[in-house]
């Protein structure tokens, strides 16, 4: 099967040919542009790159779609583009199916640096099932490597060829730059000082709820709300919105005023904050500030890829606010037909007092743990203090180590029916 692969940053003169709106005369001079011949011709794909550039292939799509059904037309580009630029996109609705990337997970990480058996153990494990202790050894470190390294492509590369965290760093801050300089493109539609201020300060504010003075005393909440959304459909800034967990659908019961903020990738924030300065021997082997909201950042990412990728990932979690008795669970999402409470660590220990409150309104459920121990499961049945007094609450808790945190919807969905407990 033949790739033809263009570049449309790179053609741009291509632009009036793609505005004909004549597929076969875009096929032809496409094939003159990359200097191959029988473009569209037999068994292939088609793969737009960089297809923000010229506007007027978006459109062109329909006509691939409607006269060329028997090609595979791919389009890549980047979100900024679509969601900060000037430009009236017009969006061939019905003939194009979307697919949502991100950055790497942690399993494509492990298989990119070579460790493609502990990549199949992760793939391969089920529920309930005795996890080997050897490879649980080998995949904490690993893990934490991948806290530094990130999913970004470039960056996975240059580290899976020199394993020198330096030139994965150097990757990071020509992306964050590259973000920050394409910001200055778009100041009419935003203004460009308070996307820098806040873009910057994403880092030190993840897995935290939002709280528009910690960008500016100054700034109107209206503002900073605009320019976080815009981010966010850029693909810069992912949010988990409140939800009650009372059922599902999730989006049915939720408040998108209380909201926290993760990043797109956990590497950039390593060398956003200056983790990735620490000596990758040294952060493997030990603990630093900021673990817990870190682990959530991970957790965060790694969850947005655990589903479908036809359908635009949305993060949940659950706040109760009450005087001196404030609970609330990392992420809640829905596996199996059920609604599935994520509580997240970044040790080997810790509370799960709020776990055990929204389990109230759960009982006889399942709910996960997800920490650095090796996979376990148990049954609850304990009291816990609430507004009204002691009420016991029993439910099933999966224990699993934050590696498997892209594997929740099919372990805790389709293996969970199988899910014995006191494993």
């Amino acid at each position: 099967m033949a790739l033809w692969e263009v570049n449309l940053e790179r053609h741009q003169g291509l632009g009036p040919v793609f505005a004909s709106l004549d597929s076969s005369r875009i096929l032809q001079e496409v094939g003159l542009a990359i200097n191959q011949g029988g473009v569209g011709k037999g068994q292939g794909i088609l793969f737009l790159d960089e297809i923000q550039a010229i506007p007027s292939a978006l459109s062109a799509l329909r006509y691939f779609h409607e006269e060329r059904p028997d090609l595979a037309v791919i389009a890549a580009g980047s979100l900024l583009e679509f969601a900060m630029g000037p430009e009236a996109f017009s969006m061939p609705v019905g003939r194009i199916e979307y697919c949502w990337l991100g950055p790497m997970t942690f399993t494509e990480f492990l298989e990119a640096i070579g460790e493609n058996l502990l990549a199949t153990t992760l793939k391969n494990y089920r529920l309930n099932e005795t996890f080997p202790m050897a490879a649980h050894d080998r995949l904490l470190p690993l893990l934490r490597m991948y806290f530094l390294v990130g999913g970004m492509p470039e960056a996975v590369a240059r580290f899976a060829e020199s394993r020198d965290i330096v030139r994965a760093r150097d990757v990071h801050s020509s992306i964050l730059e590259t973000y920050r300089d394409d910001f200055g493109k778009y100041a009419k539609r935003a203004d460009l000082e308070k996307l820098w201020r806040i873009y910057e300060a994403l880092p030190s504010n993840i897995g935290l709820k939002v709280r528009y003075n910690r960008f500016h005393p100054d700034w109107k909440a209206s503002d900073i709300r605009r320019c976080l959304e815009l981010l966010q459909r850029a693909g810069l800034v992912d949010m988990a919105v409140h939800a009650d967990g009372t059922g599902l659908p999730l989006g049915a019961a939720e408040d998108p005023t209380v909201m926290k903020l993760f990043h797109l990738d956990c590497g950039l924030v390593s060398t956003a904050i200056g983790r990735a300065a620490i000596p990758l021997e040294d952060f493997i082997s030990g603990r630093f500030i900021n673990e817990g909201p870190f682990a959530e950042q991970v957790v965060a990412q790694l969850l947005l890829r655990s589903g479908s990728v036809n359908s635009r990932p949305q993060l949940h979690w659950w706040l109760r606010c009450r005087k001196s008795a404030n609970a609330e669970v990392d992420f809640i999402t829905a596996a199996g037909g059920k609604v599935l409470p994520i509580e997240v660590k970044s040790g080997t220990s810790g509370s799960l007092r709020s776990l055990h409150q929204f389990m109230l309104m759960h009982q006889g459920g399942i709910a996960l743990h997800l920490d650095m121990n090796p996979p376990s499961s148990q049954e609850l049945d304990l009291e816990v203090m609430t507004a009204s007094g002691k009420a016991r609450v029993c439910y099933s808790l999966v224990n699993l180590p934050l590696y498997f945190a892209e594997r929740i919807q099919g372990l805790m969905g389709e293996d969970r029916g199988n899910l014995r407990t006191g494993a």
